[in-house]
């Protein structure tokens, strides 16, 4: 069974001739240098994502725990003095 890819939708979508060249006649594109500088840039995007997502979890972790000594200064502030 063959896997058929988004890009490979965006190909089509954009192009059914071009799509059908490259699949079924096996002609290749005329601008390779464009689509492998194309692929590298979407590559780094998704590593400088991914690293984002990285930072956001450890950040949501450092507020959660903030939260809670805000929460427990609160309540010792609410209990009478000794």
């Amino acid at each position: 069974m063959r896997v058929i890819r988004a890009s490979e939708v965006g190909e089509y979508v954009f192009c059914h001739r071009a799509w059908w060249l490259r699949h079924t006649r096996g002609h290749t594109s005329a601008n390779v240098r464009e689509l492998a500088e194309g692929t590298a840039t979407h590559a780094g995007h998704g590593q400088r994502v991914a690293a984002a997502d990285r930072l956001g979890g450890a950040l949501r972790g450092l507020a959660v725990l903030l939260l809670l000594a805000a929460l427990a200064l609160a309540a010792a502030s609410l209990l009478p003095p000794p």
